[in-house]
């Protein structure tokens, strides 16, 4: 057995395909079957059916392929640990961030980083948290920023900030004459949400249950769509929207069709974490990440110490 073969059979439960794990591998495909094949053989077990389109894992594959991918990373960090003097900064870092929190942090934190890690570029994925949970644990994605509640067995978490949720109303809203805005007034109104799966809608629909009424409900989801394009449609006059701080906040003041109201108390927010695998060798990389998000000067967020630390 060796770690060659065990980066093709990781390769290949990741494509669910031959000829593309050959191809991520820069190898011929008969080179990586015949591989393959040979640790099945040496193994005594069978890891993948092989479809005539497809292939997938058999039950005891999943297992050994869970334990390859800890096989590897347990061998990148024997590299790390043979040369001890080389700078956890230098290296790329693979970042992933939500949707939602992504496109409001990246912009403030990417300089950051450029001045205190200049050697550690941001290799960066954004997507759902359970996509991302997923690419974390087998040691695809180094960092990921989410929204808390989040636990995953072997994955240790930071929050970074709390962020308050805002009511964003179209131009000429008779909403506009009050300076806050009860959660119990929402379901009064067509509401542009997130599409399902989406913890950013979960989190508005637990601050606003009135939502979840039904049948009778009023409220307009927008499938698959962005936190940026729900804003240009309150703007068009099709409902009123609830956003985090970090994107109702950025809305200049002088918008002629937009704008923005707080809750009144108790007001809804989200709290936002780092999560990293406690095996991950480069608690520098971490802690410069996290310390860089301190420094951001994000709209209306509440910055936590790290008292705030959970696992």
């Amino acid at each position: 057995m060796t770690l060659t073969e065990l980066k093709y059979i990781v390769a290949v439960a990741r494509e669910r395909h031959f000829g593309r794990a050959a191809e991520a591998c820069f190898v011929s495909q008969p080179t990586l079957s015949v591989a393959v094949r040979k640790l099945e053989e040496e193994l005594g077990v069978t890891l993948f059916e092989r479809g005539a389109s497809e292939v997938s894992l058999t039950t005891l594959g999943e297992q050994v392929v869970a334990q390859a991918h800890r096989v590897l990373e347990e061998a990148e960090g024997v590299k790390r640990v043979a040369s001890q003097s080389k700078d956890q900064l230098v290296g790329p870092l693979r970042l992933g961030a939500i949707y939602t929190i992504g496109p409001y942090l990246l912009p403030g934190l990417i300089p950051i980083l450029r001045e205190r890690a200049p050697r550690m570029p941001l290799l960066i994925q954004e997507n759902y948290t359970l996509k991302l949970a997923d690419l974390l644990r087998r040691g695809e994605l180094d960092l990921v920023v989410l929204s808390l509640p989040f636990s995953e067995t072997g994955i240790v978490t930071q929050a970074v900030y709390d962020e308050p949720f805002r009511i964003v109303l179209p131009s000429g809203h008779a909403w506009l004459k009050s300076k806050e805005i009860s959660a119990a007034w929402v379901d009064q109104e067509d509401v542009l949400l997130l599409t399902s799966g989406n913890c950013f809608r979960d989190q508005v629909l637990q601050a606003c249950p009135m939502l979840n009424r039904g049948s009778n409900n009023i409220q307009k989801t927008l499938e698959g769509s962005s936190l940026e394009t729900i804003r240009y449609m309150v703007a068009s006059g099709v409902g009123i929207t609830v956003l985090p701080s970090t994107s109702a906040d950025s809305i200049p003041e002088h918008n002629s069709l937009l704008a923005v109201r707080p809750f009144a108390p108790p007001v809804p927010s989200r709290r936002v974490a780092l999560a990293w695998r406690k095996s991950f060798p480069r608690p520098q990389a971490v802690e410069t990440v996290y310390q860089a998000i301190l420094a951001c000067n994000l709209p209306g967020v509440g910055k936590l110490d790290e008292a705030a630390m959970e696992s």
